[in-house]
């Protein structure tokens, strides 16, 4: 683990490098952010037991999900290392219920969109912890079990695999889950340390 004082002589810190801010995000094209104090996440084991489900598809089919991303008491052990939190959101006006192709170009802003917040972050903080929306598909298919992770600092973990209920927490960061009638919201969360 590295320490707090550790973590000041870091690339980005230690050249002087300024948090990410909520203004950043917005520029980079989330339509909501916030900051929000990581004490108030709730991890709870029921949330990660609904990826048993397999209702994503990604159910011991791949390294940052369940059970391969580890047991949750080390998971939740890392996360309260954190003192900071920033909750980032693509949200898309729907033409209705059934606009597929709307649906599908969110989550590919949504996920294009996190990796660039992530790289913005880790050049402040490299030990950030980004956690995703829904499952990788970084590759067409995972090596798991196979073989590592083909792409160990791209994958991330989702939210969900964490045992966060994603609705709860976004209201603990000051933001909707739900948008009104016919939209639709992908939620990102990075913990990291000032």
């Amino acid at each position: 683990m590295i320490r707090r004082a550790e973590r000041k002589n870091m690339p980005g810190k230690a050249n002087g490098a300024v948090a990410p801010t909520k203004e950043q995000m917005l520029e980079i094209g989330f339509e909501h952010a916030a900051l929000f104090d990581p004490a108030q996440l709730n991890f709870r084991q029921d949330v990660r037991d609904m990826c048993a489900a397999d209702k994503c598809n990604y159910y011991n089919k791949c390294w940052v999900c369940p059970p391969a991303c580890g047991d949750i008491n080390k998971s939740v052990e890392k996360a309260k290392k954190y003192t900071r939190a920033l909750m980032i959101q693509t949200t898309r006006q729907l033409e209705d219920s059934f606009d597929i192709e709307n649906m599908l170009d969110a989550a590919d802003s949504h996920k294009k969109r996190f990796a660039q917040a992530v790289e913005l972050m880790r050049a402040y903080d490299p030990d950030c912890l980004p956690m995703g929306a829904g499952g990788c598909s970084l590759c067409r298919k995972c090596a798991y079990p196979d073989e590592p992770c083909r792409f160990p600092d791209k994958a991330f973990t989702s939210m969900e695999a964490y045992g966060l209920y994603v609705a709860a927490e976004c209201k603990k960061a000051g933001l909707e889950y739900n948008y009104g009638p016919n939209t639709l919201t992908y939620s990102s969360c990075i913990l990291f340390n000032d």
